[in-house]
């Protein structure tokens, strides 16, 4: 089956992985990142490489991310678009923007695009200490459909405990598709504790896509974990807007392909989830 992982961080430093502000992260994740450095101690960037190879993946969408006026933090647009064409039309770039610089940032974001070639938008706003309503991302969303590109927004809990829980509710994704309806969003990890808001949202309006990433994909078909109406949702009503991501380094590779692969989807759904539907967003041929 075709694959496409739309979640992905390679381990070089244009992605500052170990930051005080994310250490939380590092306990709450811990044992499965552990899995993945157990697999990778040797030559973590050609092991990477090397576990795509593995899973058949056809493209990997990376994110830049720029949190420099919150956090001091910026991962170079320059950097990832490098990367891309470094290690070949598999990796996809998205671009990283600050929306606190104004003017700056839609500059930035539009430079990205035409001219480094990126082909969407990363905003983490949580870490940026901003809901997605908050008028400082309006220009950057007249942006990105100016460009034609999609925008990813991190949804759901966050585990830093320098940022507010708020900033991920998603139903304040609501307010900007009614002010952005041709604004194509996908809304990543899955809105966990708030799951239902999210497909809600999505329900609503047919532009908002869920990313199921940053949670193991076992756990959708496990009774009580809050996931569950995201696997009966999207395996009808929403199985057009579900998209899949591994998250590494979050988890290893090839265990979250398989979760995956093992979920109890119609197989017409789950080639949906895990490369059709992200591929029309990426405007892809099917």
């Amino acid at each position: 089956m075709p694959l496409i992982d739309f979640n992905s961080r390679p381990p070089i430093p244009a992605f500052c992985p170990n930051v005080s502000h994310l250490s939380n992260y590092r306990r709450v994740y811990s044992t499965s990142e552990r899995a993945v450095k157990d697999s990778t101690k040797t030559d973590p960037l050609q092991n990477y490489i090397s576990e795509y190879d593995k899973v058949g993946a056809n493209f990997v969408v990376v994110k830049a991310k720029d949190v420099e006026s919150t956090f001091g933090i910026k991962s170079s647009n320059t950097e990832i678009a490098q990367f891309c064409k470094q290690h070949g039309e598999r990796f996809i770039g998205y671009a990283g923007v600050d929306p606190h610089k104004g003017a700056i940032a839609v500059q930035e974001l539009e430079y990205s695009v035409k001219e480094l070639g990126l082909r969407g938008l990363n905003l983490q706003c949580f870490e940026h200490k901003l809901p997605p309503n908050n008028k400082k991302m309006f220009p950057l969303y007249a942006k990105c459909i100016e460009l034609g590109i999609p925008v990813n927004i991190h949804v759901g809990t966050n585990f830093s405990t320098k940022c507010l829980m708020e900033y991920g509710r998603p139903i304040l994704l609501d307010e900007v598709m009614v002010a952005f309806p041709e604004l194509k969003v996908i809304a990543s990890p899955p809105g966990w504790p708030w799951c239902h808001e999210l497909i809600a949202v999505a329900w609503r309006h047919s532009n908002v896509f869920i990313g199921v990433s940053a949670v193991r994909p076992k756990y959708l078909a496990v009774q009580n974990t809050g996931y569950e109406a995201l696997l009966q949702y999207g395996n009808n009503v929403l199985q057009d807007q579900m998209i899949f991501g591994t998250s590494f380094p979050m988890q290893p590779i090839g265990r979250a392909v398989a979760e995956m692969s093992a979920l109890p989807l119609k197989e017409s759904v789950r080639r949906k989830w895990m490369y059709e539907n992200a591929a029309r967003l990426l405007g892809i041929n099917v």
